[in-house]
């Protein structure tokens, strides 16, 4: 027997006690030494407990158990979640006792009977009709008309509520808030008045229904009760995104189990959206998902180099080089016609970009020419693309030249071939990315050529995605920079589209909103993306958000007043308020405050010239 068990045992067996008065036990410290026996409730046990009528002292804090004893005629959906989600400590107790259903039934004949009387002696003597009695057969028949049909079940039910406070006064309060909000939809509770031993009895998780105060509840109310519906958004496989806030469970999900693997990230600079997803970026690679990356901002080259993964500077000097007119490998469910014309298809969009915007007659010339320079190749819709080596952009500049009508487009062209641009983009690709985790930065790219190098480093990604099929997850930060150019916007959102029959999520994640939904593209990217996620917002872009979202007056004041890395996540049809949290250890891999990151890298110089002077020695 435990200490526990012990003090609520030794008020029984007191004479000097009464049950109208407090009693005050406690535990010789010679027991436990005779019993030499310690066990775990002896450990965790109060050192001394006192009984009242209406609260139990328990050491340091002062409970009181509460039952409910009235409901009223019907219950709305999560009318217990303002319960569960106080930010108080309390425990709750739900039991619930299936009744023989052909028990009831006689219950119910005699009571239907005892109604039924009273209503026609009502109008025997001439009275005015009573509704509640009017209203009580009704309920009772339809009930029992439920039962007979194994529509409904009923159930003893039995609700206990144990506060916890440090003093009276505490105690008071929180008693007074919980009987505000229950009382608010019909429902009433009493303190469990000279059988608080019980009540916290019945509490504690022992499975004990020792007050077995209980109200006959039938299947449709009993549904409406927490843990039944909560605001609990999670699923037994997938990765932690955060703290539930509102009753502190773990939001963990998987991506790839909803009906497509996009998702999108809003938030104004600074609350957090990048070390959001350099979490789940970090998750994820420990469920042998690949992942890619493009990167703004050089925010991700630390995470690369710590993951083991490959980290690829985009500018105009740098020494890594793709081809847009690369072609992947036909899968078994594609021709090599349908390669072909899918990527004269991208090229066109992105020849319209690089050149500010086509005419209808420029349009088709592109599409012809892209063409030929394929075909002066042996590329051709029979081709075999295994041993083929595709052209250059020079080689587009030449066929293109030899056209009527095209000098303005050759013009417009020779910048990328003959000028300072030429490095970046007329040379065959040296860029492995045979790698789990691959960034590709565009940060020292000059931002009139971010877009276009954004667009060709979707493109070769996204031939090399479809060269064969596993689970990746390619991510876009700031996107607002691709939803500038119509043409940009369009390949991404047919990324967002296209991407499910690959096994590709797309994450979309930018700090403008206003510029994203400016765009055509903007709610259809948001709408086929089944997980979207919204940190601290801006009161500038708010409007748009709560219009787009349909998000209530109490949420958006939500995003506005959060803090650093909380927000609203939204998977599917459901959605929670959210707090972003790691390990130390993930905190040091994908922080990006810059405190932290000179820090880390001072500790890291500081480690690396240890080590050089213990190799001197």
């Amino acid at each position: 027997m435990g200490i526990f068990d012990k003090l609520l045992n030794r008020k029984k067996d007191s004479s000097a006690l009464s049950n109208t008065n407090a009693s005050l036990l406690a535990v010789l410290p010679e027991e436990i030494y005779e019993a030499a026996n310690l066990e775990l409730q002896d450990i965790i046990a109060p050192s001394a407990l006192k009984i009242e009528s209406k609260s139990i002292n328990l050491g340091d804090k002062i409970a009181r158990t509460f039952f409910i004893i009235s409901y009223p005629r019907f219950l709305t959906d999560n009318w217990f979640s303002p319960i569960i989600n106080l930010d108080k400590v309390f425990d709750i107790s739900i039991f619930i006792h299936p009744i023989d259903t052909s028990l009831m039934l006689r219950q119910f004949q005699k009571k239907v009977a005892e109604v039924q009387s009273q209503i026609n002696v009502r109008e025997s003597k001439g009275m005015v009709r009573d509704p509640m009695l009017d209203t009580a057969y009704q309920d009772l028949e339809g009930l029992r008309d439920n039962l007979i049909q194994a529509q409904e079940k009923m159930f003893d039910v039995g609700i206990y509520i144990t506060i916890y406070a440090d003093n009276d006064l505490e105690l008071f309060k929180i008693e007074n808030e919980i009987k505000s909000i229950l009382e608010s939809r019909l429902i009433y509770i009493k303190p469990a008045l000279f059988q608080q031993e019980e009540g916290f009895k019945s509490v504690i998780p022992t499975n004990t229904d020792l007050l077995n105060i209980h109200q006959k509840l039938n299947s449709e109310p009993l549904s409406s009760i927490f843990p039944f519906i909560s605001f609990d958004l999670t699923s037994d496989r997938g990765i932690l995104y955060g703290i539930n806030r509102h009753n502190s469970s773990l939001v963990i999900f998987d991506r790839f189990s909803l009906e497509n693997y996009n998702s999108v990230t809003f938030a104004k600079s600074g609350s957090g959206k990048s070390y959001a997803t350099k979490l789940e970026i970090l998750r994820s690679l420990m469920f042998d998902i690949e992942v890619m990356v493009i990167d703004p901002e050089r925010e991700y080259e630390f995470l690369a180099e710590a993951v083991g993964g490959r980290y690829f500077n985009i500018s105009l000097s740098s020494d890594h080089h793709m081809n847009p007119f690369d072609l992947p490998m036909p899968r078994e469910d594609e021709t090599a016609e349908d390669v072909l014309r899918s990527n004269i298809i991208n090229l066109v969009g992105l020849f319209r970009l690089m050149l500010g915007g086509l005419t209808p007659e420029e349009d088709s010339m592109v599409d012809r020419a892209i063409s030929e320079t394929y075909a002066i190749k042996d590329i051709t819709p029979e081709a075999d693309f295994s041993n083929i080596e595709p052209p250059l952009l020079s080689d587009f500049e030449m066929v293109l030249g030899g056209m009527d009508g095209s000098d303005s487009l050759v013009a417009r062209l020779a910048k990328y071939t003959k000028g300072s641009w030429a490095t970046f983009l007329n040379r065959p690709s040296n860029v492995d990315i045979d790698k789990k985790f691959v960034v590709f930065s565009i940060r020292d790219m000059e931002d009139e050529l971010k877009p276009v190098a954004m667009y060709i480093v979707m493109h070769y990604i996204w031939n090399s995605i479809r060269k064969n099929l596993k689970k990746r997850l390619l991510v876009v930060d700031e996107a607002w920079w691709m939803m500038k150019s119509e043409d940009t916007a369009s390949f991404l959102y047919s990324i967002a589209k296209r991407g499910r029959k690959y096994y590709l999520g797309l994450a979309t994640i930018t700090q403008d909103a206003a510029d994203f939904m400016k765009s055509s593209y903007g709610v259809p990217i948001i709408t086929n993306s089944s997980i979207q996620l919204l940190l601290k917002q801006s009161p500038t872009t708010m409007d748009i958000l709560q219009q787009t979202f349909n998000l209530t007056d109490e949420e958006k004041y939500l995003l506005l007043e959060s803090g650093v890395g909380e927000g609203i996540f939204f998977a599917g049809l459901k959605h929670v308020a959210i707090k972003i949290i790691s390990s130390y250890t993930e905190d040091q891999i994908i922080t990006s405050d810059p405190s932290q990151i000179l820090s880390n890298r001072k500790a890291k110089e500081e480690h690396e010239a240890l080590e050089l002077a213990g190799d001197k020695l």
